[in-house]
């Protein structure tokens, strides 16, 4: 029942960064914001690599409930908590030096505030299952990973908008702000673990 829940996240919900490299032209302003904000995200999205990781290997059907509810409030509390640490490292940044670059930061970090609440709540509504009965925890599972899906799909246009024109060609060149390898090794029948957030700056 779990590899729904592993589904919904290699789906590619989970916004932000990872983003493609490509050449760009943006002054050394915009680059010194980027990487004050890029060397702080690879930790966050490592983190959030390895939590959904995890979920997908705890997808075995021989698992127990508990060792599933274990594992998935862990990872959603490591993805909530990532959230939250990307929202303080744009925040802390201050504004990109770009027009509009106030609100266009503003926006991203109420973003990032908002899906790191989220995770938070999915991880309570795992808490609150019931392990004890085989059918209620899969038919609770399946609705954690309904409202994962929810959130995978309710947009992240603050985010796109940061990672366009000059910023996105400038995030993208930092090391910090490439998809990172997971520490832990995926599970190769996955189809590619990716609750990593993944935008493209090059579009």
């Amino acid at each position: 029942m779990n590899k729904k829940l592993a589904a919904a996240l290699s789906g590619g919900s989970v916004l932000l960064m990872a983003l493609s490299g490509c050449s760009d032209d943006s002054g050394s302003k915009v680059n010194d914001w980027a990487k004050k904000v890029c060397d702080q995200v690879q930790p966050q999205l490592t983190k959030i690599a390895n939590a959904n990781t995890s979920i997908q290997q705890a997808t075995s059907d021989s698992s127990k409930p508990a060792d599933v509810q274990k594992t998935d409030a862990a990872a959603f509390q490591s993805i909530s908590d990532a959230y939250k640490a990307l929202g303080a490292a744009v925040d802390g940044a201050g504004a990109p030096p770009v027009e509009d670059g106030e609100k266009t930061q503003k926006e991203a970090v109420s973003e990032l505030n908002a899906t790191s609440t989220a995770y938070a709540g999915l991880k309570s509504d795992v808490d609150d299952l019931d392990t004890k009965d085989q059918a209620k925890f899969a038919d609770g599972l399946k609705g954690v990973a309904d409202d994962l899906d929810k959130l995978s799909a309710s947009g992240d246009e603050a985010l796109q908008k940061l990672q366009s024109g000059d910023v996105g060609a400038a995030m993208a060149k930092q090391p910090g702000c490439q998809r990172p390898k997971t520490s832990v090794p995926a599970d190769s029948g996955s189809g590619g673990s990716s609750a990593e957030p993944s935008a493209d700056a090059s579009s």
